[in-house]
């Protein structure tokens, strides 16, 4: 097979099913019956001396024993590593330390443990407790609790010995600040001939001056590692014999994602490739680290490109990272076999278990993929290493396996499949020390001249660095599935802890986690008889490929106009143009006029009573026929979205889920609300019931920026309800709506239920609002124009019909100083920027508390420089365009404004935006006040404002007084200040440390307060009842012949 079509292999199995994979990997198990019995022996025999080594518990490993992540203490540890070492201000340090540590019982572990370390630290947990009793009121008031020890100490001593616990945990997981550091201390602390791999600690790039700085870091600690190998007493001068390096690509680059391949090979590559010449040069190993899955694409691509570069040839030093919990790594190592021998190099290949897993299974979701890209079971990660193993180990030409585990059967049968295959293990430094010094010293008295070398994966960098790795590796192995974390642990027999690999995989058939469900099936594990929307992989070139090229094709123009009694009416057609260039003609649309409306008004009025009668079980019916038919029709959907509205292909795709999901939603809202009446309790011989009726003909208004989402939410909420619908769509995306409308009618809504009438909407508003048959009105729009809805609806005679407003707003997002700035800077771009800020929930104004603000916004102003915009049916695109020239023209009349007022802090460059389309780009302007934005601003423009800490009540007065009460974002690690802004706060949708964007039907339901809507939330469990009317039945039931219920009831 070529190359080629290995990869075509590796991208069909990124989400194969699970089930399938295990039986697969079953079939072709490595290791005989007599090979796993005698790992198994040796692996408990390993155990066993582990636990009667006590002067060898090594502190991490004691530490685990005592933290793991079934008590809270771990999880509180956890929280506390990050913020102590980050939070420049005190007061809201010690904020942070009562919350915390109240969340413990650190006084259950006091003298637990045998390790000092664990006790040392455990004491300094517990001071805050000892000195004073976390009680309510003192967490509550930190301030005067720190009083009162600074009185009795003279000192914060809580602080202090809290840090000073957090730096050993710290000094513990990372060898040295400083790489010369860690090389000395690495080789003074360990056994003779351990080797090193060195990882520079940090988060990935988010600017180019972060990239810049970590390509610096790297390209000075290959200097130095290569200096100290040749300086060593016995020269080192074979990769696998040195010391190496471990560099992640997501550091060299702050677009290091598929979408962004070709800035990425243009770009990220020659760096790498720099550092690849460098380590070349020393004679040392350059492994390219795992990250997340979505990322494997792109690492293939980056490392085949090494590979056949010249300027690394005769250099067998060049290392790819695999992930064995990737249900694609089998299919990976076939890949390099034959990269490796196309170029005539062997690869060093560490195997890995996977530090993502829990990611991984959320994004699935969140993207609802066919299945994961990850084993949803432990024991399949495990089964899937000792394949891959046996694949690495049978290349010997090719590759030199580096097995990375802390698994004592893992260790073991490693050992069993090698033979005399060279390879070598790996271990975390300050994990499983006692466990690899153990079977070091078991194996040394066994062979002492044929040992495995075994490799420290290393950490350096500065202790405030430290806390995503300290996280991932807690996360890995504190967990209770974790081998490690169970290791010391003497209330575990060793035969429960070691146990057979395949009949722990066999008793479980399906081969799938049974609390882990497909993505598609989430809502139906809770209990909700729904499917979630299908997603689309679009870091899978076999998915996105061909859907891009879709895309971008020239467009066919299509027809939109009234639809009326099932009947398009075309006449004096417009064009509608692309506003991604404002020339192509995307298609026609027809307005629709006086007999339009006339005609509509009559059917619809007719045809209610019958439509509310079918029942709400038969209308939910043609909700899923409906649902159905959006994914059917989705490519088709995506194009016009694309083409119509200049929303990005991901945008798009979101939105088409969007709508399928308010179909299925609402179709369970309907079966359980709209069918047959509810009873209600009463006196005997009475019943009483209540029931749901739609209440006429409703009115829907929809908005350009989610032409199909919103449109097909509000008409389908109408509809199941047991109303007639007139549809209004936006006079900018007439094309989307006509095609949700032919659906709705092929899915089975009758042709005189539902109708169509484009055009302008203060024109038909003035014809259809006084007619008494508009029952009720369904709105998404501006506040104003809510309000000239609502005054025409006021001043009509007859019944008082209901108005459902979702508006705008004046969207917030707090940010305290115990937020972590790599998690706020991301999604302050994907909330204020993406969609080219045109989502009602999007960011209008962050405020940033001040003691960190400079920072933040250093890094933030960078993140927004590395933005795409254009062309909305590009991968690569970030930022398309506004909905056309009008709003593109108000929304640079307020820049230019607000940066007279305010300061301007960044935006991009003028070359960077299309020259043709209506483009604006995305600014950030620093201002004083929330009072100098009166109204929303519906675009790409995020204002700033600087709050001190003390000043947090004048900062929710004003969110409170602007009126508006949409959405809010809290950035904080406090749970007492996301509380209280909470229950502070008149808003709609708070989002807690994520991005304030993206609601989810069913799981989010979206509306706001105030100036901001009416409610009820729409993909809400209210949301039905608002288009309906109730009815209630009251009957004697004696007067149809006496009270025989009560009379027949048996004796008690």
């Amino acid at each position: 097979m070529t190359l080629t079509d290995l990869r075509t292999r590796i991208q069909q199995a990124t989400d194969a099913d699970e089930h399938g994979c295990v039986e697969q990997l079953l079939a072709a198990f490595p290791l005989s019956e007599t090979q796993q019995q005698q790992s198994l022996i040796q692996a408990r025999q390993l155990v066993e001396s582990c636990r009667e080594a006590t002067e060898g518990k090594y502190l991490l490993d004691a530490f685990l024993q005592e933290f793991g992540l079934s008590n809270r203490e771990g999880v509180a540890l956890m929280c506390l590593a990050e913020a102590l070492l980050r939070v420049p201000d005190e007061a809201t340090t010690d904020k942070l330390i009562a919350e915390k540590i109240r969340d413990g019982n650190w006084a259950n572990h006091r003298g637990h443990s045998d390790s000092l370390f664990v006790n040392a630290s455990v004491w300094g947990l517990m001071l805050t407790g000892a000195m004073l009793p976390l009680t309510e009121d003192i967490t509550a008031d930190t301030s005067r609790w720190m009083k009162q020890l600074v009185s009795r100490l003279s000192e914060p001593v809580v602080r202090r010995a809290m840090l000073r616990a957090m730096k050993m945990m710290g000094s513990h997981y990372v060898l040295g600040q400083t790489l010369p550091e860690a090389i000395a201390r690495g080789h003074d602390e360990a056994p003779p001939n351990t080797r090193f791999s060195f990882d520079m600690l940090g988060e990935g790039a988010r600017t180019e001056a972060d990239a810049r700085r970590y390509f610096e870091a790297y390209a000075t600690a290959i200097e130095t590692i290569g200096k100290a190998s040749r300086n060593a007493t016995t020269p080192l001068t074979s990769p696998r014999t040195s010391d190496g390096i471990s560099v992640k690509l997501s550091a060299l680059h702050p677009r290091y994602q598929f979408s962004q391949r070709d800035l990425v090979m243009s770009e990220l590559l020659p760096r790498i490739r720099e550092l690849a010449i460098a380590a070349r040069g020393h004679r040392i190993g350059l492994s390219i680290d795992a990250e997340e899955a979505a990322r494997l694409e792109l690492s293939l691509d980056i490392f085949e490109a090494l590979a056949r570069d010249p300027a690394l040839a005769d250099w067998d030093g060049l290392g790819f990272v695999l992930q064995a919990y990737q249900k694609r790594a089998p299919a990976v190592i076939p890949w390099l076999i034959k990269l490796a021998g196309e170029t005539r190099r062997q690869f060093m290949v560490r195997l890995v278990k996977g530090a993502y897993w829990d990611t991984e299974i959320k994004l699935a979701q969140q993207q609802g993929l066919a299945d994961y890209p990850v084993f949803t079971r432990k024991a399949h990660t495990d089964l899937c290493y000792l394949h891959c193993a046996q694949q690495l180990l049978a290349a010997p030409e090719a590759v030199y396996p580096q097995f990375a585990t802390h698994n004592a059967q893992t260790i073991t049968a490693i050992q069993r499949l090698a033979g005399d295959a060279p390879y070598e293990f790996q271990r975390l430094h300050g994990m499983g020390e006692v466990l690899y010094g153990q079977w070091q010293h078991g194996q040394s008295q066994q062979q002492p001249d044929d040992l495995p070398p075994v490799r420290v994966y290393a950490p350096v960098g500065e202790h405030r660095d430290l806390l995503p790795y300290l996280v991932r590796r807690l996360l890995e192995n504190g967990a209770n599935s974790s081998f490690l974390n169970h290791l010391l642990d003497e209330q575990m027999s060793v035969d429960s802890l070691v146990r057979p690999l395949l009949p722990q995989i066999r008793s479980v058939t399906p081969h799938r986690h049974r609390l882990i469900p497909l993505p598609v099936n989430i809502y139906r594990a809770a209990g909700e008889e729904r499917a979630g929307a299908a997603g689309l992989d679009l870091n899978n070139p076999l998915i996105s490929g061909p859907l891009v090229a879709a895309l971008n094709e020239t467009p066919l123009p299509v027809q939109a106009g009234p639809v009326v009694g099932g009947e398009w009416v075309q006449r004096d057609p417009q064009p509608v143009l692309s506003p991604a260039d404002g020339i192509t003609v995307v298609g026609h649309r027809t307005m629709a006029n006086d007999e339009d409306v006339t005609k509509a008004l009559q059917q619809a009025a007719t045809a209610q009573r019958a439509w509310s009668q079918r029942g709400g079980a038969a209308r939910a019916d043609i909700l899923e026929r409906m649902a159905e038919l959006l994914a059917e029709h989705q490519l088709a959907l995506l194009k016009l979205i694309v083409q119509e509205a200049g929303r990005t292909i991901a945008d798009a795709l979101t939105e088409v889920r969007e709508a399928i999901d308010f179909c299925h939603y609402y179709a369970l809202q309907a079966r359980y609300r709209f069918s047959g009446g509810i009873d209600l309790p009463g006196p005997t011989g009475e019943s009483n019931q209540l029931c749901l009726e739609g209440r006429g003909v409703f009115l829907c208004i929809s908005p350009w920026n989610f032409p199909l989402a919103i449109f097909t939410g509000q008409t389908a909420a109408a509809l199941v309800a047991g109303n007639a619908v007139i549809a209004k769509p936006a006079l900018q995306t007439p094309l989307v709506a006509a095609k949700a409308t032919e659906l709705f009618h092929r899915a089975g809504v009758p042709v005189d239920v539902l109708h169509l009438l484009p055009g302008e909407g203060a024109k038909l508003g003035e014809r259809l609002l006084p007619d008494p048959r508009i029952a009720g009105v369904a709105f998404t729009g501006s506040s104003a124009t809510a309000k000239i809805i609502q005054r025409q609806l006021a001043r009509r005679p007859g019944a008082i019909v209901p108005l459902i407003a979702e508006t705008g707003g004046q969207n917030v997002m707090l940010v305290d100083s115990t937020a972590l700035p790599e998690q706020v800077v991301d999604d302050v771009i994907s909330s204020a920027f993406l969609s080219a800020g045109q989502r009602c929930s999007a960011l209008r104004v962050l405020f940033i508390q001040d003691d960190i603000a400079d920072g933040l916004l250093t890094t933030l102003t960078g993140a927004l420089q590395t933005l795409k915009i254009g062309n909305p049916a590009s991968l690569a695109t970030d930022i398309g365009p506004v909905i056309d020239g009008r709003a593109r023209d108000t929304l640079m009349a307020h820049v230019e404004r607000i940066s007279r007022e305010g300061t301007l802090l960044g935006s991009l460059k003028t070359e960077q935006i299309p020259s043709q389309g209506y483009f604006v780009a995305p600014h950030l302007v620093e201002i004083n006040s929330l009072a100098q934005l009166p109204e929303e601003v519906f675009g790409p423009i995020l204002h700033v404002i600087r709050y001190r800490a003390a000043d947090i009540d004048r900062v929710l007065a004003q969110i409170n007084d602007s009126g508006f009460g949409l959405t809010l974002g809290i950035q904080s690690r406090l749970k007492r200040f996301a509380d209280y802004v909470f229950s502070h706060t008149r808003v709609g949708n708070t989002y807690i440390n994520r991005n304030m964007v993206g609601a989810v039907v069913g799981s989010n339901p979206f509306g706001g307060c105030g100036l901001s809507g009416t409610g009820p939330k729409a993909g809400g469990p209210h949301y039905l009842m608002a288009f309906a009317t109730e009815k209630t039945r009251t009957e004697n039931t004696t007067a149809r012949g006496g009270n025989t219920a009560l009379f027949s009831l048996p004796d008690d």
